[in-house]
């Protein structure tokens, strides 16, 4: 999720645990906390494909997070002296911040290795965008009253509840996930197709949802409002060329693309004979945040080289169209 919201829930947790003993320090001191495991992107990991896949790894590794838990509340405690006898609370305060930031981050697409340096998958749900304010807002909220009004149990209550509207927010996501993915399915098989399936949350919202099948013919895209009057979804089809791929299968940034994705990738050749690899999961067609230049076309042969991070401008305007489409099939 956003940095915003990390921050919010951070704040909201650490209010939560320690905020009647040490006021507005406990939510201060789990903003930062929470801000801790995206420092990663500021480590070069030797490339383009790498930074992007190695980014929710080891620092956002419960395991990881979990043994640095007691070594971060044991320097919070050093610094607060005044405050005797709370070094658990500090370390239930750190580690609730320190794990929330990577479960959160798990219901996005993305993909977060919760469990590095073990052998697992990446967990991304995908059942609300990374920026979602029906999410963010409780907490904020919660938050600013448990702050403005001091020691009033109140105050606190409100956090908490703010903690609790957020929570259930999260679990609606994957309810609506589930409802959309049936339909996908029952739309699937009344026009005797098939394919893996990928479900996603709109821009900023939990209403609708983005499809994306994979087929060996290409991949298609559709869109589906909860508001929709009916079970149709209207799927656009794409070409894909992943047969372009043959003979690269071992060069290291598309195997990695290929585990990271979970399969869900474009393979295309440029006007210039280079061969892009975007992540479907993440953009809308014909604009994917994460694309990747890892080979050049000349004539039959296929040259792997160094992947190289390929910019695309995102159309703001498709994305106004999207929100558009919540409420009407004619956007």
């Amino acid at each position: 999720m956003d940095s915003v919201t990390q921050i919010a829930l951070g704040a909201a947790l650490g209010q939560a645990v320690l905020g009647n003993k040490v006021g507005y320090r406990a939510a201060v001191w789990g903003g930062v906390c929470a801000t801790l495991p995206d420092l990663d992107v500021f480590l070069s990991m030797g490339g383009a494909v790498a930074d992007f896949t190695y980014h929710r790894s080891f620092s956002h590794s419960l395991i990881v997070l979990t043994l640095l838990s007691p070594v971060i509340a044991w320097l919070i405690n050093r610094m607060h002296g005044q405050y005797s006898g709370l070094q658990k609370q500090w370390m239930l305060l750190v580690w609730l911040v320190l794990v929330t930031h990577p479960i959160l981050d798990s219901f996005t697409v993305y993909g977060t290795q919760l469990f590095w340096p073990l052998p697992m998958e990446p967990i991304g749900f995908g059942s609300v965008f990374i920026i979602d304010p029906l999410y963010t807002l409780p907490l904020l909220i919660g938050v600013a009253l448990a702050l403005s009004s001091r020691h009033a149990a109140w105050g606190q209550r409100s956090n908490r509840l703010g903690l609790i509207v957020s929570s259930l927010y999260l679990i609606w996501g994957l309810s609506a996930q589930s409802y959309v993915t049936h339909i996908t399915e029952e739309n699937l098989a009344n026009n005797h197709q098939q394919g893996e399936v990928l479900v996603t949350a709109g821009p900023f919202n939990t209403l609708l949802w983005r499809v994306v099948v994979m087929q060996d013919n290409g991949y298609q895209e559709g869109f589906y409002s909860l508001l929709d009057p009916d079970r149709l979804i209207e799927f656009k089809q794409y070409p894909n060329q992943p047969e372009l791929l043959s003979g690269i299968q071992d060069h290291w940034p598309v195997g990695r693309l290929q585990w990271f994705s979970k399969g869900f990738l474009k393979v295309e050749s440029t006007r210039n004979n280079d061969l892009v690899v975007s992540d479907l999961r993440i953009g809308i067609e014909p604009s994917y945040v994460f694309s990747f230049k890892v080979a050049e076309i000349n004539g039959d042969e296929v040259k792997p080289v160094d992947d190289q991070l390929v910019t695309q401008s995102l159309d703001f305007g498709d994305v106004g169209k999207l929100l558009q489409r919540i409420i009407s099939r004619n956007n």
